[in-house]
């Protein structure tokens, strides 16, 4: 009986090492696959992200003009108040200095 266990068990564990070997090989067939797919998608989604470039290319030009614009007109309002009170700070100081001298 043990001489029986000894040639019997080396061929099932055999046998099931070869199993082991094909289902591995399906497995990694079906991986392959499925990386396949994968790739397929992710190009696709890579072409309509290129078609987009174009579209965020023009709103990036046009925030660009829109910031320039906005900030020349800020300066020549910012110019503009600053004039106006430096035209008060001069009559200020002018009324002060007629005052000293009236003294």
């Amino acid at each position: 009986m043990m001489e029986y266990l000894s040639q019997l068990l080396p061929i099932i564990i055999y046998v099931l090492l070869i199993a082991l070997i094909i289902l591995l090989i399906i497995i990694s067939v079906k991986a392959i696959k499925a990386l396949n797919k994968v790739q397929d998608v992710v190009d696709n989604v890579d072409k309509k992200v290129k078609t987009l470039d174009g579209v965020f290319d023009v709103i990036d030009i046009a925030t660009d003009k829109i910031s320039l614009f906005s900030d020349r007109i800020i300066t020549v309002i910012a110019g503009a108040i600053e004039k106006v009170f430096k035209i008060k700070d001069k009559k200020k100081s002018k009324k002060i200095e007629e005052d000293k001298d009236d003294e």
